[in-house]
């Protein structure tokens, strides 16, 4: 198996670690400088040969072996109770990603969506989205007279079933762009 060695704080959310020689994905990565002391790279991460939780620090100068892991764009297909399937755009071939890799990322895939599957030795670990979706205003609460239309914003209901805070002047079938990461208002869509 090839691994190279990177310095922890280098270290991103996605990324395949190996330590005492399983494989981990670093599911956030957060570099602390204390006021004083050694600064620290926090890493929370999930193994993935059996989908156990842990956290680890690191020293940020210090040396962590960095899986060599294949990351290619592919397209999905579709989610049945399998898993979700997944298309490579080059050969055409299928890949069937497990339920707990996708995990809370289900509600933003959207059919014919590109994202970026990294696998190693063939077998599907981890998926990163892209960072901007348009999705459509289910239900949001009607604007109140009186609120100050620049910095008040209200909940709403999106077509994908999650929460988000959006600006007074939305209102239900708008088309919004939401950041993946944090579900959060960026702009109207401008299709």
């Amino acid at each position: 198996m090839l691994a190279v060695k990177v310095i922890a704080s280098t270290l991103r959310k996605g990324n395949v670690v190996e330590v005492d020689g399983r494989l981990y994905v670093v599911l956030t990565a957060q570099n602390i400088h204390p006021g004083k002391g050694t600064p620290v790279t926090q890493l929370d991460m999930r193994r993935i040969s059996d989908g156990v939780k842990v956290s680890e620090r690191y020293r940020t100068t210090e040396q962590v072996e960095r899986a060599f892991v294949e990351d290619r764009e592919h397209t999905f297909l579709y989610g049945d109770g399998e898993g979700y399937h997944f298309m490579n755009p080059e050969n055409f071939d299928q890949v069937m990603v497990p339920v707990d890799i996708v995990g809370d990322m289900k509600a933003y895939l959207q059919e014919g969506m590109a994202v970026m599957l990294s696998t190693h030795n063939g077998v599907p670990i981890s998926l990163e989205l892209p960072a901007r979706v348009t999705l459509e205003i289910m239900e949001t609460e009607p604007v109140v007279k009186g609120q100050t239309a620049s910095s008040s914003y209200k909940p709403a209901i999106l077509s994908n079933g999650l929460r988000t805070l959006v600006p007074g002047h939305i209102v239900p079938g708008t088309r919004v762009v939401i950041m993946t990461e944090d579900c959060s208002y960026v702009e109207r869509a401008k299709d």
